[in-house]
């Protein structure tokens, strides 16, 4: 599976570069069919502490996976887009 990683307005450092690897790669053992994952990384410009969106994107036979989520930190984020992408990687898997 490719990895692709885009942050807009912000450049991701490496210990977040590595969570998203580890995280993101793990999604292969709930479905083997992903061809590419991209993330896309946003602050939202508001004034909320919560504003650090990570957007999923997991290429797979049929309908694209997409899921979107905004916490606190771009790994609490991204940790849940990947709860909720394996979720529905495991209810594609079922329906196959």
């Amino acid at each position: 599976m490719k990895i692709t990683v885009q942050s807009i307005g912000l450049t991701p450092h490496e210990p977040l570069e590595s969570h998203i690897e580890k995280k993101v790669s793990k999604l292969e053992t709930f479905y083997d069919k992903i061809h590419e994952c991209k993330v896309f990384l946003k602050v939202e410009n508001n004034a909320d502490k919560i504003n650090k969106t990570t957007e999923l994107i997991l290429a797979v036979p049929g309908d694209d996976i997409v899921v979107k989520k905004t916490s606190a930190t771009f790994e609490e984020s991204l940790d849940l887009c990947v709860d909720t992408a394996k979720k529905l990687l495991i209810k594609k898997k079922e329906l196959a």
